[in-house]
């Protein structure tokens, strides 16, 4: 029998999908198309800001 940790690493992205996907829906059904697309859309900026500002060294003590 497997263990969480084998189901885990074995289904990791079909989870996340999964996951992604449940939470669009009721973000779709909760708020409507237009909104949850501007959510979508602005969460990307945000890991997109968020990804540039670690690869630059933003946050790091040692960056001037």
């Amino acid at each position: 029998m497997d263990t969480l940790k084998d189901v885990w690493t074995e289904y990791k992205w079909p989870i996340l999908g999964g996951v992604a996907g449940l939470i669009l829906a009721v973000l779709f059904l909760e708020f409507g198309f237009w909104k949850t697309l501007l959510v979508v859309i602005l969460t990307g900026v945000g890991i997109g800001g968020g990804l540039y500002l670690q690869d630059s060294g933003f946050f790091s003590k040692n960056s001037k």
